[in-house]
């Protein structure tokens, strides 16, 4: 049984990917930059500060600065959150089940301590977590594993003993690196990524788990 779990946020404790993708379209074709597929399927689990000078890098714009469009990129997401934004499926009886079996949870996000927040009480889920990281929290975001040896200090658990559950390659590979093993979730147009291969497997939704934390660490390597 893992002794800890720590959760990633966009697309692990709600659906969010898809606010994401709106708010850069939004924004970003409004400073007039077309986002090309094949850069904007690099972006997924990056800070948005990361995403932001990306994109300026590809396309320079005027009359924002990249501050302020990173801004604007946030709130938009923390608005659709807050108008529509759905818990994972399972999440809130895997949650429950965790609590009472005492097992130590923490959030750790390459979003902001505002957008974390917003998410958190939007869902009502708060209560649940010992420990709640965000990009502000650490020099590197992902893929580095900092914030994931953040979150195992501020639990008080080694991180070899911590299960992380991540949907994005970029955030795998930060959990990865800070020697602790992953559950993915990808979004279903990247299910067949072969980077997920490294992870002791991949589920669409928490419903999809064995019954008890126990068994987790012994499913199946992913297809």
């Amino acid at each position: 049984m893992p002794h800890a779990v720590i959760f990633d946020m966009d697309g692990v404790l709600i659906d969010s990917e898809p606010y994401w993708t709106e708010a850069e379209q939004y924004i970003f074709n409004q400073l007039g930059v077309r986002l090309p597929p094949e850069i904007t399927a690099q972006t997924a689990g990056m800070s948005t500060k990361a995403v932001t000078a990306l994109w300026y890098a590809h396309s320079p714009w005027t009359g924002m600065t990249l501050a302020e469009a990173e801004q604007a990129v946030i709130d938009y997401v923390a608005r659709a959150v807050v108008e529509r934004g759905q818990a994972k499926s399972g999440l809130l009886p895997l949650l429950q089940q965790l609590s009472e079996q005492k097992i130590p949870l923490a959030v750790a996000t390459n979003s902001p301590a505002s957008l974390m927040h917003t998410v958190l009480d939007h869902l009502q889920i708060r209560h649940y977590f010992q420990a709640l990281c965000s990009i502000e929290d650490v020099s590197q975001g992902k893929p580095q594993p900092d914030i994931y040896h953040l979150a195992a200090q501020r639990l008080g658990v080694p991180s070899r003993h911590c299960l992380v559950f991540e949907d994005s390659v970029t955030g795998m590979t930060a959990a990865l690196a800070a020697g602790m093993q992953v559950i993915a979730l990808p979004a279903d147009h990247h299910w067949h990524k072969a980077e997920y291969q490294q992870a002791l497997s991949k589920i669409r939704n928490y419903h999809e788990l064995p019954a008890e934390p126990a068994q987790w660490l012994q499913l199946s390597a992913v297809d």
